[in-house]
């Protein structure tokens, strides 16, 4: 029994050291993922507007086309 208590307080420092180390690498980690999502979120976001837009576009020069169109015809 006292060669694990041995063993554990001589090892016990560098498993808290690993562990405190992985936590740390994996927060940064998380933080990079969370950031990445949110990027692509916003382009997401700016795409979606560009469409609209041009979609507005798009209906515009239909109107005007179909407009001149019935003009010419009429």
């Amino acid at each position: 029994m006292s060669d694990l208590m041995i063993f554990l307080s001589h090892n016990g420092l560098w498993v808290m050291i690993v562990a405190v180390v992985a936590i740390g690498s994996w927060f940064k980690f998380r933080e990079k993922e969370l950031q990445a999502q949110q990027e692509a979120r916003q382009k997401e976001m700016e795409h979606l507007e560009k469409m609209k837009q041009l979609e507005i576009e798009l209906e515009k020069t239909k109107a005007r086309s179909s407009g001149s169109t019935e003009t010419k015809a009429g």
